[in-house]
């Protein structure tokens, strides 16, 4: 009848489809790691030479300083998410109702970043940091309409990096890291009880818990070819994950459990994208500079999940769960200025393109990303040569888009949902550098 292979594959839908709720940029990442950068939405980021936050794209900034240096940076995500569910129906085709409340569906989140820069010789520096690349958290219920498809998730993928960067001369800096990545993972959803929760015992309930720590690098470079022009390069390299953990399940019926669904232990491999930078900085005069940034991420290295499970309660062994996403790798553009205003005061504003990996055919309740355009403004205040202030503010409009499951394949247990989703966000970020 109904195999629990695809049920627990739609319970789980591991951590490609936990994106749902990350806001700020396409996919699941985060690129709120500098307010420096943040005030020129990221145009020029790989190639600044502003101070040592934009690290996290090109380590190679490290030599920025030249002396001891702490930046700390947080970014405060206020997103909004607006779902109107068209029409839904459980596994037998029962009609669903039920709404999730717009406030409660994406969390506010704050992302911190800190980075360390430590010099060792005039051309040398030696950095460690605190980032947060990946992450996401959003509940929409278990009384809503696609509560089949999913009721929570969350993430976070915690990076510690510890770099060198080495300046061969007034052209010419390159740098490298090794990072560690710390990844958690939560994903919810209602468990049919094929009557549209309409049974005796009501819908039953699933979760998801699963962990694991991945190694990667970064390298880069930077290049001053004439003074003034700058360009820089940075590399992230993939993480490999094989998340471990368990599904628990709750209430649930007969059908299911007669069909040998159960509480296991599970696994599955997946590949975090790497991520290619380009920046160019131009200084126009003494007081303007004009910056533009392209940014490729590697999406496709998470082209759909095999969940692999141990033998449960029952002493059963589940057959693994396949199913794919069609991620996309894509591209961010951005563009921006920088103006120092005064000694004291500069200012930046920056626009960015930045194009969603998901596609309509395998957009989810957990995935209903779109394109998105981002205006940012913002700027830095010293209040003295060794202590700045910088701040950025960034609004993210992005792309209304429909989910549209038509209830075959790794739908078969959770249904169908057509559903439009209007989403939106603003970003406040604040970062201080200090020098020692």
């Amino acid at each position: 009848m109904f195999k629990y292979t695809k049920l627990g594959a739609s319970i789980a839908l591991v951590t490609l489809t936990m994106v749902s709720q990350t806001i700020h940029a396409a996919g699941f990442a985060l690129n709120d790691h500098s307010a420096t950068a943040s005030g020129n939405a990221l145009a020029g980021s790989a190639a600044s030479n502003d101070d040592i936050s934009t690290s996290f794209w090109n380590p190679a900034s490290l030599t920025n300083t030249d002396k001891p240096t702490l930046y700390i940076s947080g970014a405060l995500i206020l997103p909004e998410m607006n779902v109107t569910v068209n029409s839904a129906s459980d596994a037998t085709g029962n009609d669903l109702s039920g709404s999730a409340s717009p406030g409660d569906i994406v969390d506010n989140g704050l992302v911190p970043s800190i980075i360390y820069a430590h010099p060792i010789s005039e051309k040398t520096v030696l950095g460690a940091s605190l980032n947060v690349p990946f992450a996401l958290s959003g509940e929409y219920g278990t009384d809503w309409a696609g509560r089949y498809h999913s009721s929570k998730s969350e993430v976070s993928d915690i990076a510690v990096a510890f770099s060198i960067a080495h300046r061969y001369s007034d052209i010419l800096s390159v740098g490298a890291s090794a990072q560690v990545h710390s990844t958690t993972v939560i994903l919810e959803s209602a468990i049919t009880d094929f009557q549209g929760g309409n049974s005796a015992n009501g819908d039953g309930f699933g979760s998801i818990k699963a962990d694991d720590i991945g190694v990667g690098y970064a390298l880069g470079i930077k290049i001053e070819p004439q003074t003034g022009t700058r360009i820089g390069i940075g590399y992230r390299s993939k993480i490999d994950l094989t998340e471990k953990g368990d599904v628990e399940y709750k209430n649930i019926g007969p059908t299911l459990i007669n069909a040998g669904l159960d509480n296991a232990n599970l696994f599955d491999k997946i590949t975090l994208p790497d991520v290619l930078s380009f920046g160019f900085e131009q200084d126009i005069n003494d007081k303007l500079t004009l910056g533009a940034s392209a940014i490729r991420t590697g999406w496709s290295s998470m082209d759909g999940l095999n969940i692999a499970f141990d033998i449960g309660d029952d002493n059963v062994k589940q057959a693994n769960s396949v199913l794919s996403f069609g991620f996309e790798d894509k591209w961010f553009y951005s563009i921006g200025a920088t103006y120092k205003a005064n000694d004291k005061l500069t200012l930046r504003t920056g626009y960015a393109i930045d194009n969603s990996p998901a596609t309509d055919e395998f957009r989810s309740a957990r995935a209903p990303d779109g394109d998105r355009q981002w205006i940012s403004l913002g700027g830095t205040y010293a209040f003295s040569e060794a202590t700045t202030l910088s701040f950025a503010y960034t609004n993210v409009d992005i792309e209304d888009v429909k989910v549209n499951r038509n209830g075959a394949s790794e739908d078969a247990v959770r249904g169908r949902l057509d559903a439009d989703y209007e989403t939106s966000a603003d970003v406040f970020s604040f970062g201080m550098n200090m020098t020692f």
